[in-house]
């Protein structure tokens, strides 16, 4: 009950924070680990600004937004402001053309059949190319709502958009997955990565998931990269990209 209640309180919150624009959006870079690997560029993460200001953390609200479906809601916002700081780029031409930026997409969102269409009209309204934008869904929500999955995965890939696969390796049943979920990048979970250089286990898992990605013909890409000897070991291993703070503290754009 009381988890309840408090998610009671978080559902007003974030509606009263989409009305009076209080969120914000950060963006964490993305770096490239092999001499041959470019495309993404950065990963856009939200954030609440709470009533005095303080910066609220994507975990403290979403499961609340999850439970209630706001996350459409959400999703919208977020896509809707990081096109226009996209575009922003895009007019002082400081974003370079082959950059992809990665924007996460809930499991709601994933079955909202009128996602598409907004999509469609924001890419053309800021007119940002659908090449520049990766749409991230986590593996868990890929397989909770597989047909939904498939469609949205072929729909905005038919735009020219890519997508990639989040918290890759946390399912029991992930690698049969791969086979079903055409996807562009595999972003391995970064529970195993964290501990990969103690954790023997954690380190053979990142391996079989970089290899399997390979063989299914995605890209990878490593987060919770926090240490650079982790960031030479996943290099070693072959691993295209990799995300954390070993690379790049989220940065607010300033929105």
């Amino acid at each position: 009950v009381m988890q309840r209640q408090g998610e009671m309180q978080w559902v007003t919150r974030i509606t009263r924070a989409l009305e009076e624009d209080r969120f914000t959006l950060h963006r964490q870079r993305i770096a490239a680990l092999q001499a041959d690997a470019s495309g993404p560029d950065c990963e856009f993460l939200i954030r609440m600004k709470a009533e005095d200001g303080k910066l609220i953390f994507p975990g403290a609200f979403i499961p609340a937004a999850e439970r209630y479906n706001l996350m459409p809601r959400i999703d919208r916002w977020v896509f809707e402001h990081a096109l226009a700081y996209l575009a922003r780029r895009q007019s002082d031409k400081s974003l370079a053309p082959d950059a992809i930026h990665f924007i996460n997409i809930s499991g709601a969102t994933l079955g909202d059949d009128l996602f598409l269409a907004f999509v469609q009209e924001a890419l053309s309204r800021h007119a940002v190319a659908p090449q520049a934008v990766c749409f991230e869904v986590t593996e868990t929500a890929a397989i909770a709502n597989l047909a939904s999955a498939l469609d949205f995965i072929r729909a905005v890939r038919g735009l020219g958009c890519k997508v990639a696969l989040d918290d890759f390796g946390s399912g029991l049943s992930s690698f049969s997955y791969l086979k079903t979920l055409s996807a562009d990048y595999l972003k391995i979970d970064g529970a195993f990565v964290r501990d990969m250089l103690t954790d023997p286990m954690n380190a053979a898992i990142v391996q079989a998931v970089n290899s399997i990605g390979h063989v299914a013909g995605l890209k990878t890409i490593a987060e919770f990269v926090e240490q650079p000897e982790i960031q030479a070991r996943l290099t070693a291993i072959g691993v295209d990209f990799a995300q954390g703070y070993a690379i790049h503290k989220p940065e607010s754009i300033g929105n």
